[in-house]
């Protein structure tokens, strides 16, 4: 049973910096698409950041040049988030989606409970 794990989340001021930690059972860089979706509640969800099984790493533009998306090993995902803004508050998500299937990371695959981040002006 697939199961992803997110922490990290918390409260800061604009400005300032968070790291976000997943940790995957049953999934694998090598065999998934991994990343970092977000939602605020009834919004849709945005894709973040994500790093494809041929190392393919994108990014949403919104966080472009302030997130930064990287693997601890092969199941642990980390999400530097720099230079937070308020409009960066929402519920973040980590998720695994078919190698190859980055674009339909919010909608296919697995993703976690989420971990709540929160950027205050």
């Amino acid at each position: 049973q697939v199961r992803l794990v997110e922490s990290g989340g918390g409260s800061v001021q604009a400005g300032g910096s968070l790291r976000l930690s997943c940790v995957g059972s049953r999934v694998s860089h090598s065999r998934n698409c991994l990343g970092w979706f977000r939602q605020i509640p009834g919004k849709q969800r945005e894709g973040v950041a994500a790093i494809d099984s041929d190392e393919t790493i994108t990014y949403g533009d919104s966080v472009k040049g302030r997130f930064t998306i990287a693997l601890h090993n092969a199941s642990t995902l980390l999400l530097e988030m720099s230079n937070l803004k308020p409009e960066d508050t929402a519920w973040y998500y980590c998720a695994a989606a078919p190698p190859r299937a980055c674009s339909a990371l919010t909608t296919l695959g697995f993703w976690g409970l989420g971990t709540q981040v929160t950027v205050s002006s």
